[in-house]
């Protein structure tokens, strides 16, 4: 399998990702928004004017390429160990660990605190949803594109 066809599918994987969370957010039914974390974060490092629009491209693409960089990876630690890329026992704990770095690397880099505590008190749980569907639908996808 090929890097771009891994890159591809993790992109694919992270829109659909993203998609849940804005739904959720807009629904009412999740405190964290995917894309808002991380455009409001890049917009605060830039010192550039906060703005809707600003904040929803910028995440959408700091998302994105997120995604494409944790495919490249993928592709790197099946490469290194010849492992299965559609396999779900490498998948499974691949997405465990991208939750785990979004929980306690990422969430408190961005401001969200330890966890995403600021986000709300299942802001853990939250993220484990949107890992969830990442790694469905990355596995999905490795198998169909």
């Amino acid at each position: 399998m090929s890097v771009l066809h891994i890159v591809t599918a993790a992109v694919i994987a992270g829109a659909f990702m993203a998609l849940a969370s804005e739904i959720g957010y807009r629904l009412g039914m999740l405190k964290s928004n995917l894309i808002i974390t991380d455009g409001a974060f890049a917009i605060e490092r830039l010192g550039w004017k906060r703005g809707t629009a600003t904040i929803y491209v910028l995440g959408l693409i700091i998302h994105l390429i997120t995604s494409a960089i944790f495919g490249v990876i993928y592709y790197a630690i099946i490469s290194l160990f010849d492992l299965s890329a559609t396999s779900i026992y490498v998948i499974a704990p691949y997405v465990v660990f991208l939750w785990l770095a979004m929980l306690f690397v990422a969430l408190p880099i961005s401001g969200q605190g330890m966890v995403g505590q600021k986000m709300g008190r299942f802001s853990w749980m939250e993220q484990l949803v949107f890992h969830t569907i990442f790694g469905i639908v990355f596995w999905w996808m490795l198998d169909t594109l």
